[in-house]
């Protein structure tokens, strides 16, 4: 697999203190000075960013978080907040306002759950138990239900293997299991496919996709919209899709996010500040390999002011 290229890397000769220092001042007097905001928060790491954050309410006594809230507004307030939180508070505030809105947006549950390393799900989930007081799988079972809240389910535990080694012999034998459950009866055995998906590793799964293909003259992808429909057979399909090139899926979430009428700025927001310090680079290449244009250049048509700005800035 091709190695994760970051679009934010971390500055050198760090001093959270300082940068403390600019960020009060920049929102200090009439007027905010968004650039000073921009020039620290979009050009420091996830990890500098809380420094910071920690060094702000040390020196300050005040959150940063509502500082940055009564000094911006709209998109731009929106991606300063989401800079200055840890990531696993972050995604789990996005979570839950995905579960507690009017509907539940599954599209954003589907993204963070189906694509999240073992890591990011645990911590996730204590950042949600810590902001909420209760467990993130009892909204999810409260807001979704049938073969889609199995899989949430099993997929928030993060216990996926993460052994890179692949074991030809397991592999076989998950794709026959897979067919046994699918295609070769009259019915799903989805408990079959729930357990496989969810807890199996990135390259053990790109294997048995692989493998079920040679074996069955179908792919996996095909067996899967043939037994599933819905929000299941959207979550499998992202797992299959995020084994085979994650990079690609993001891209696909982010040209989704500024195509049509309107922006989806929460999910623009979500994506590039999740992946700016993992595989934004990579993310920006498969974008332009897919849609004949830089991502760059899709942000800077579909946004405006500081808020496209920021952005910019993070896509690097």
């Amino acid at each position: 697999m091709e190695q994760n290229i970051p679009t934010v890397y971390p500055a050198s000769s760090f001093n959270p203190q300082a940068d403390a220092d600019v960020i009060r001042t920049a929102m200090q007097g009439l007027g905010t000075d968004e650039l000073a905001l921009i020039n620290i928060l979009c050009h420091r790491t996830c990890d500098q960013r809380a420094s910071i954050s920690h060094a702000y309410k040390a020196i300050y006594g005040k959150d940063l978080e509502s500082c940055l809230k009564s000094e911006s507004s709209g998109s731009f307030e929106n991606i300063m907040v989401a800079l200055c939180l840890p990531l696993a508070e972050f995604m789990a505030r996005e979570i839950y306002e995905a579960i507690s809105g009017i509907g539940t947006s599954e599209g954003t549950l589907i993204e963070i759950l189906c694509s999240g390393t073992n890591q990011n799900l645990r911590e996730m989930n204590s950042a949600y138990q810590k902001l909420y007081g209760h467990p993130l799988e009892q909204d999810i079972k409260g807001d979704t239900s049938g073969d889609f809240e199995l899989l949430l389910v099993s997929l928030i535990k993060g216990t996926r293997n993460e052994n890179q080694v692949v074991n030809i012999d397991e592999v076989r034998a998950d794709a026959h299991l897979l067919f046994k459950a699918g295609a070769a009866k009259i019915g799903t055995d989805e408990n079959v496919f729930n357990s496989i998906f969810a807890s199996r590793s990135w390259p053990h799964l790109r294997q048995v996709m692989s493998e079920y293909h040679g074996m069955h003259g179908h792919t996996l992808e095909h067996a899967v919209m043939s037994e599933f429909s819905a929000n299941a057979e959207r979550g499998l399909l992202t797992i299959l899709q995020c084994a085979q090139n994650r990079h690609e899926y993001f891209a696909q979430r982010l040209h989704h996010a500024m195509n049509g009428i309107g922006t989806k700025d929460r999910n623009l927001i979500r994506i590039i500040v999740s992946r700016c310090d993992v595989d934004l680079h990579n993310i920006k290449k498969e974008y332009e390999k897919k849609f004949n244009r830089s991502l760059q250049a899709d942000v800077s048509g579909d946004t405006s002011g500081d808020y496209r700005t920021a952005l910019l800035a993070l896509l690097g």
